[in-house]
């Protein structure tokens, strides 16, 4: 038996307990952590290469959060049934983790490093995304990984007008607010947040009121670190030597910091790209070839950072943009709409150097997006997608799937426009829109939630308020900050936040806030939110000055929708054995049908006419024809005792029996009718769950042929009692025991009868 080495501690948060330990499993990694609180539970580990990769200019972290389905009770779908790509929520669940923990690392750290979260257990309430934020911080902080934490995320909801921690996942819908943040024991690292038009002040007070938490567990991982941790190993960091930056500044520094103050974006790329070949050229030309290649990444890093440093410098301390601007200017707008014909609603948002050509598309219920992972299945009427081409940056690449760029990106414009969309019960339709990012020089998701607002109101889709986002940035040296209104993309490249925040004329729907510093200070945060309320408040004017209220209808070329409300039991009959009924109808009238469990039936075209046969034919598989009414049937089957029929173009199938075939006795069915005659039936009434016609008295229906003793309605005479043709010619005859031969029959018979049932004796 092992000789585990178990440490374990629990904390109570929001009135549950929390449970880490470490020493039992994946004790080969270099952190490992078993997390568990509330039934969810997860294994977090961290390992690092002993050695840094040669060569790279950008810390290697890599971040993978693992759905596995048994965790909840499921088996996996597909032919393989078993775990394949990431989910988009694990996706983004892995994006969050990295976006707290990738500020933390030291500079120079070159050494690969994987982080990996595998849920094991999922009770559908606790929120998996900030329980990985604090097992990562964990993880890494007993490793001997190099790190700057602790750090922890914590989740903070508003029910009731009240601040929650960690609420439920089952109360998101009632909640106003789902507010992620991750931060140190003194600032705030990351926020991830979709609300219902929170104001500014109220999203400050959730942010701190989630950071008195992290504090809390920020104390509770340094006492478990210490009790557990590893001494943190000798790294070799990869900074550039002095006397290369020296030199490098002193010989081009006057032509980047120039470079860094042109307006447009190519050409100030362009200017960049030739100035680092002049500077590559002569340098390799005075040194030998094995001491350049030594000094080359070195030569070339210290260019990027002169150019980091100009672009800061001028922004800090002589308050010039690279672009003219000043701090609080927004890039000139031009709001377009109606730029696609056939689509539903679409709209062209091009703000500077970043557009975003918006398209919405109506669909039917049928046209949901099913979301199957760890929680329980449900389905999405509105979702957004995102794309961003290689050509919107003027680069060539390849264009596969959507990466953890894209879904992120429009995770984040979805959240945005949500709040404003209208429920099911108020516009029943399925809501898909897509952003192309035609280009993108900074902010192309708050691009995107401009260009959604457009598109969804040239569709007629009536939200209930516009919806704008902007990007802040931020320059901070010291003490000394600035915060940049609507920043470019070089601005996001070199300067430490990119603080997306998206809202009505009346509060907040979606924040995200990155960072490349170890946090911020809550005056930058108030500094950040008020700008940006003022820039989106410039951006709705914008907006409204081009459509200032959704289209009072949808596109002509949209499918319209009506509704008809069945009896639940009639949901069975109205699909039919296998489909039939509903499928003959689609194919007949060319309409789309949605049936729900409630028996509300939703009809879909873009023709008036198709929709309106569409519910006269749902009508007449669902009502029973009137008992005042004469209709056509098409005969379908002859049986001994009666005929069936068709009704309503062979909807409905009912008996006329024999009986009811005529007003005078009919022999057999087959010699009044055969199969696909056309006769005239009244509706006479149900019998276990089957209909029943009547051909009697009705004019134009077939009349039996008749012998010379078959007598008319109403005359008295009856047929002679003995016919006088040959036997031959009479043909069959009912039984009869009076008839001389069939006397001898009835007697044996009856003599049969008595000897089977003999009669007691009085």
């Amino acid at each position: 038996m092992h000789n585990f080495n178990i440490h374990r501690d629990t904390h109570d948060i929001g009135g549950k307990t929390l449970t880490v330990e470490t020493g039992r499993m994946a004790k080969q990694a270099d952190g490992a952590i078993f997390l568990t609180y509330g039934d969810t539970s997860m294994l977090v580990t961290a390992t690092a290469e002993k050695e840094p990769q040669e060569g790279t200019d950008f810390f290697p972290l890599t971040v993978d959060f693992i759905e596995k389905m048994y965790a909840s009770g499921k088996i996996p779908g597909g032919f393989f049934k078993r775990e394949a790509k990431p989910s988009t929520d694990a996706t983004l669940m892995a994006r969050l983790v990295d976006r707290a923990i990738r500020p933390l690392f030291p500079e120079g750290f070159r050494n690969a490093v994987h982080v990996v979260i595998t849920i094991t257990s999922y009770d559908d309430k606790s929120d998996p995304g900030t329980l990985a934020i604090l097992g990562a911080s964990l993880a890494l902080g007993i490793s001997d990984i190099p790190f700057n934490g602790p750090i922890a995320g914590i989740k903070v909801g508003m029910i009731d007008n009240e601040l929650i921690i960690n609420p439920d996942v089952d109360r998101k819908d009632i909640s106003l607010l789902d507010l992620s943040v991750a931060g140190t024991a003194k600032t705030i690292v990351m926020i991830e947040a979709g609300a219902s038009e929170i104001t500014e002040e109220k999203t400050m007070e959730a942010i701190y009121f989630g950071h008195d938490f992290i504090k809390d567990l920020v104390k509770f991982q340094d006492h478990f670190i210490k009790k557990t941790g590893k001494e943190k190993r000798e790294i070799k960091y990869d900074l550039v030597p002095e006397e290369i930056s020296r030199h490098v500044e002193t010989k081009f520094g006057k032509v980047i910091r120039k470079a860094a103050v042109i307006h447009g974006k190519q050409e100030r790329n362009e200017a960049f790209d030739s100035h680092r070949e002049a500077m590559l050229e002569e340098l390799s030309s005075t040194e030998s070839e094995d001491n350049y290649a030594e000094k080359e990444h070195y030569y070339k890093a210290t260019f990027d950072d002169l150019i980091k440093k100009s672009v800061r410098e001028a922004i800090l301390k002589d308050n010039h943009r690279a672009d003219g601007r000043s701090m609080d200017d927004i890039r000139p707008i031009t709001c377009e709409i109606d730029v696609l014909p056939r689509v539903h609603g679409s709209a062209l948002f091009t703000r500077g150097e970043t557009q975003s050509l918006g398209a919405v598309t109506l669909g039917t219920g049928k046209d949901e997006q099913v979301i199957d992972g760890l929680a329980e299945e449900f389905k999405k009427q509105f979702f957004l997608h995102y794309n961003f081409p290689p050509f919107s940056v003027g680069e060539v690449g390849f264009m596969r799937g959507p990466g953890r760029r894209e879904l992120g990106h429009g995770a984040l414009a979805e959240k945005a426009l949500l709040p404003v969309i209208p429920s099911w019960e108020k516009f029943p339709y399925t809501i898909r829109v897509v952003s192309e990012i035609l280009e993108s020089n900074g902010s192309s998701s708050m691009a995107t939630v401009c260009s959604g607002t457009l598109a969804l109101m040239a569709a007629g889709v009536p939200i209930s308020k516009p919806v704008a986002g902007i990007a802040n940035g931020l320059i901070m040296d010291g003490e000394k900050f600035v915060v940049l209104t609507d920043i470019m993309g070089l601005e996001d490249h070199l300067g430490d936040m990119d603080f997306k925040v998206t809202g009505t004329r009346d509060g907040i729907t979606a924040i995200q806030m990155d960072i490349k510093i170890e946090g911020i200070t809550r005056e930058i945060m108030q500094v950040a939110l008020e700008k940006a309320k003022i820039a989106r408040l410039r951006i709705l004017d914008e907006i409204t000055s081009v459509i200032p209220q959704p289209r009072a209808d949808i596109s002509p070329t949209a499918p319209r929708i009506e509704f008809i409300q069945i009896a639940t039991d009639k949901i069975g009959e109205l699909i039919g054995p296998g489909g039939k009924n509903i499928k003959a109808i689609i194919e007949t009238t060319g309409a789309d049908i949605d049936i729900e469990d409630s028996g509300r039936v939703a009809i879909a075209s873009p023709d008036k006419e198709s929709i309106d046969r569409t519910m006269e034919l749902i009508k007449q598989i669902v009502e029973d024809p009137s008992t005042d009414k004469i209709y056509d049937a098409v005969v379908s089957r002859v049986e001994n005792y009666g005929a069936f029929v068709k009704i309503f173009g062979g909807i409905k199938e009912g008996l006329v029996h024999v009986s009811e075939m005529h007003y005078s006795r009919v022999r057999a069915p087959s010699d009044l009718v055969k199969v696909g005659d056309t006769v005239k039936v009244r509706f006479t009434g149900k019998e276990n769950g089957k209909l029943n016609f009547s051909m009697k008295n009705i004019p134009g229906n077939p009349e039996p042929i008749r012998t010379p003793y078959q007598r008319e309605e109403g005359d008295r005479e009856t047929r002679p009692r003995y016919d006088n043709r040959s036997r031959s010619d009479r043909g069959s005859r009912p039984y009869d025991k009076r008839r001389s031969y069939n006397r001898d029959k009835y007697r044996d018979k009856e003599q049969g009868n008595r000897e089977r049932y003999p009669k007691e004796d009085k």
